[in-house]
């Protein structure tokens, strides 16, 4: 009997694989009229072809090499225009495979503009305010890489290991108070927060960061980011300059856009902020939003003089320091810096923390400590914004603190997270060597591995997404301040066979 050929009647079918449609160029239209530089233009153009269906989902795009002798323009230009698609969502990478067009595309608007510059409003969407198109025009650069699974740690930033929080233990509490007061718990909630936490937090921030306070000074907030939200509506006015860390915290900088404030980015070196700088660029400015003890991205402390300086000119400016102190728990070498709220006897800070990068990112509980005579203010800021905080989680993490649960979890995440730290620099000084630097830092939750000169930040940071790994280039987060590129490596999630296995993928890639 003849065997039957594959698809004929009778005979065992193969499925004819569909090779995935390829990008011509011809379905790209450069703008030159608009004075944007090649590399704009380019992202302009991709993006305008995917949202128009031009390229449609699961396109694969021409090589860099290939679409830059084609368009005749740099090979750099184009890799910069596709990384910056992949990390708006736009674009997917595939080791050994290519880059594609995404099946699913972004829904919120992505812009990948100066930090503060309004988008041009489309004619179909009337009625939206200066401010919200300002808001929306900000980078997102939330810890997220299009291709990379939620499984794949290497190496994500602003996340503490879940995986070793005690949650036995605060399902236990969370039992115990559902009985004990359950009654209360379903009651409407005091919109500075549930009493017993804000004493909580007071005591803690006494001891441990040196904060000088009472309960009634302290607020209680969904998070770090509604804590920059409330500070700047309460003390800006649309217009007021306010001082931000170039580079530095995009997030923060939402929040003063949204409040209508005029940013001023201000230089930031070994020392934290320039003070000198600021005051020659904006004297007048009414807030500055700073990391003083442990600055992000970089991780350097301010030093004591900086300190000094930036007091005294909020006292002698009448303007408002927001010190943002979010994760100087883990410190590694010695005692946590003081805040800079307990050097000022003026009261010229607003001091705001978070549980967020200690206990869980979906906990959402954050604080500010505001001076006496701003408590009712915020109070009422805190009301009108959206009532109070959930009750229930405010009064388990209440026991979790009184009954030193906090402090302990906080002591073992220090040790965690210091060996993770060591196991990425040995690894990285073993596998990454001339192609990234990366020391040590006495505090935070990740590290900065210095490129050499002449590589670009945000291919690099391609290469490894294409791999596999989560990097973010440090550019990313400058506004107007230059300097060597970098990749932002976080360790404080990923185990230490992952960073292993991080680091040679992403040697792998640089190479």
């Amino acid at each position: 009997m003849t065997p039957s050929k594959p698809g004929a009647k009778g005979g065992p079918r193969r499925r004819a694989r569909k090779r995935p449609a390829v990008m011509a160029a011809t379905s790209l239209v450069l703008d030159a009229a608009s004075g944007a530089s090649l590399q704009t233009q380019l992202v302009e153009a991709l993006r305008a072809a995917i949202v128009a269906g031009r390229l449609a989902p699961g396109t694969r795009l021409l090589s860099t090499r290939a679409l830059a002798e084609q368009l005749d323009m740099s090979r750099n230009t184009v890799l910069n225009a596709y990384s910056r698609l992949l990390s708006e969502g736009y674009l997917l990478g595939q080791l050994g495979s290519g880059t594609y067009v995404a099946h699913e595309l972004p829904e919120r608007l992505h812009a990948s503009r100066r930090a503060g510059a309004p988008v041009a409003a489309p004619k179909h969407t009337p009625g939206i305010s200066k401010r919200g198109w300002a808001v929306a025009g900000l980078p997102d650069l939330r810890i997220t890489a299009p291709g990379i699974p939620a499984s794949r740690l290497a190496f994500r930033m602003g996340t503490p290991s879940v995986d070793a929080f005690p949650s036995d233990l605060w399902g236990r509490l969370l039992n115990t108070r559902w009985r004990r007061s359950w009654g209360d718990l379903l009651k409407r909630a005091e919109p500075a927060g549930h009493p017993p936490l804000r004493r909580a937090v007071a005591d803690y921030l006494a001891t441990s960061r040196g904060v000088r306070c009472v309960p009634e000074q302290v607020i209680i907030v969904n998070g770090a980011q509604q804590a920059m939200s409330l500070a700047a509506q309460v003390l800006l006015d649309p217009g007021d300059a306010a001082w931000v860390e170039d580079p530095g915290y995009f997030a923060s900088r939402g929040a003063l856009v949204a409040a209508g404030a005029t940013l001023v980015p201000v230089p930031v070196d070994a020392e934290g902020l320039d003070v000198n700088a600021g005051m020659r660029l904006r004297p007048d400015a009414r807030l500055a939003i700073v990391t003083p003890a442990h600055h992000f991205p970089l991780g350097v402390a301010m030093s004591e003089e900086r300190r000094q300086a930036l007091l005294a000119w909020a006292v002698r400016s009448d303007a408002w320091i927001v010190e943002d102190d979010y994760d100087s728990e883990f410190r590694y070498v010695g005692r946590p810096l003081p805040a800079l709220q307990g050097l000022s006897p003026d009261a010229r800070v607003i001091y705001i923390g978070t549980f967020s990068k200690v206990v869980s990112p979906a906990l959402r509980v954050g604080y500010l400590v505001v001076p006496e005579s701003l408590v009712d203010v915020f109070s009422a800021a805190r009301r009108f914004a959206d009532g109070h905080t959930p009750v229930i989680e405010q009064a388990v993490l209440a026991d979790f603190i009184d009954e030193g649960h906090f402090s302990r979890h906080v002591r073992r995440m220090r040790v965690l997270y210091g060996s993770r730290q060591e196991a990425l620099v040995e690894a990285a000084r073993r596998e990454l060597r001339g192609q990234l630097d990366v020391s040590p830092l006495h505090t935070g939750m990740h590290l900065v591995g210095w490129l050499p000169e002449g590589m670009e930040d945000r291919e690099a940071s391609t290469r490894g997404i294409e791999a596999g790994v989560m990097t973010q280039p440090l550019s990313a987060f400058r506004t107007q301040s230059t300097g060597p590129g970098a990749l932002l490596l976080g360790y404080a999630c990923v185990p230490e066979k992952e960073i292993t296995e991080g680091v040679r993928l992403l040697a792998r890639a640089l190479r």
